[in-house]
């Protein structure tokens, strides 16, 4: 059953049973007294008013909803508006209560802190709050300052066990996500590699028949002719035949040849769309031309490789949840658009992926425009004259 679990959904689980259980006590404080024997009975807690309740409910509520999908959706400022209000909460608890209960409460908080705060920053959060505990050592359970102090860098060990365990899941989860991207991006490149082998060997074959056949059919027409010219009655008759014959099987020849190059095209529809599989945290939405064939393999090969860099910085640096990609053949050239829903920006500082981009498409003649704006997304225009390959022709003078 933990088989079939994400670490991500397991830390929410124990979090949520800690929740649970940090409760028990809090509860009993409440109900002990009504269900003791009536002999006057120290409890350990002395009972919670009803804010304390609120905020060990809203703690609860807050933690629920902010691990409902973590490192799946991207954060909002309402993750760091409960963050806050979880963090409150957990030290209302303590309070409230006059017990170092909201310690363990926020030791459950400290496994939501790598997956919204930098690591220094998180760590400052997770010591300033555990340590924001120790005056309700001092006055409800009467420590004096050195033990209050050690007892809050108690929990805030505990607590940052919790931390390192969390960023482990944040680095794991990081890490398969790159793989999925990477393992779509490979596919990518093998179905393009494929068509590529498959255009090679087409290429090949029709070059062998254009090179052996061709020239042996011709040079076996010009021989019959000249044994037609030389021979006289049925032989003369056989002899025509046969050139006759010979004639014919070179047409087939020639339009074998044809054939095999007409179909030499690299279908990059094929290549386009094991890229839109297993991207995490995006949508992939495709719209390509069919057919969607370029005759020139690097040519394809640099439209496979901008389409990945575009999909890569949509995933890394845009935070968008669904990206478009249109892919269209007109008048010669080969157009993507892509787009996606990200954050934007009004000032657009080409990094070492567009100028790649730029590099690869002005290197065969084509060029690539960028539209962006704050909150309204990252726009990539791209065009590339795509190669066209002659072609293959038995030697002129040779005729059907």
């Amino acid at each position: 059953m933990l088989n079939r679990l994400s670490h991500t959904r397991l830390l929410r689980y124990a979090g949520l049973f800690t929740w649970a259980i940090v409760g028990l006590p809090l509860l009993y404080s409440w109900l002990g007294p009504q269900l003791g024997s009536g002999a006057e009975e120290e409890v350990i807690l002395p009972p919670m008013p009803w804010q304390g309740w609120v905020a060990y409910f809203g703690f609860g509520i807050a933690y629920a909803w902010l691990t409902r999908s973590l490192g799946v959706r991207r954060r909002s400022p309402a993750d760091y508006v409960l963050l806050v209000l979880l963090t409150l909460a957990a030290l209302a608890v303590s309070y409230f209560n006059g017990s170092g209960l909201g310690s363990v409460l926020l030791m459950v908080a400290a496994c939501v802190l790598p997956w919204l705060l930098p690591l220094s920053l998180g760590v400052v959060w997770l010591l300033a709050s555990q340590l924001a505990v120790a005056p309700v050592f001092m006055r409800w359970l009467d420590f004096p300052l050195f033990d209050a102090l050690m007892q809050s860098m108690l929990y805030a060990g505990f607590s940052g066990f919790v931390f390192i365990t969390s960023l482990v899941a944040l680095q794991q989860s990081q890490a398969r996500e790159e793989q999925r991207r990477l393992n779509a991006e490979l596919r990518a490149t093998r179905a393009l590699l494929a068509e590529s082998a498959r255009v090679n060997e087409r290429t090949r074959i029709s070059r062998e028949l254009h090179d052996l056949l061709g020239h042996h059919l011709t040079a076996l027409s010009l021989n019959l002719e000249v044994a037609g010219h030389l021979s006289e009655g049925r032989v003369k008759e056989h002899v025509q035949q046969a050139h006759t014959l010979a004639r014919l099987l070179l047409t087939d020849v020639r339009e074998a040849v044809s054939q095999l190059r007409e179909g030499g095209s690299i279908d990059l529809a094929a290549a386009l769309r094991p890229l839109a599989e297993n991207v995490p945290n995006l949508a992939i939405h495709m719209d390509l031309q069919a057919p969607l064939t370029v005759d020139d393999p690097e040519r394809a090969h640099v439209l496979l490789r901008c389409a990945q860099e575009a999909i890569t910085n949509a995933v890394r640096h845009s935070g968008a949840r669904n990206l478009w990609l249109q892919a269209r053949i007109e008048g010669g050239r080969a157009d993507l658009r892509i787009r996606d829903d990200g954050r934007g920006t009004d000032l657009l500082v080409p990094g070492n992926g567009l100028q790649g981009m730029r590099e690869r498409l002005r290197q065969h003649g084509g060029w690539l425009e960028v539209v962006s704006r704050r909150d309204e997304g990252f726009q990539l225009n791209m065009s590339l004259p795509i190669g066209v390959v002659a072609e293959a022709g038995l030697p002129e003078g040779v005729a059907a």
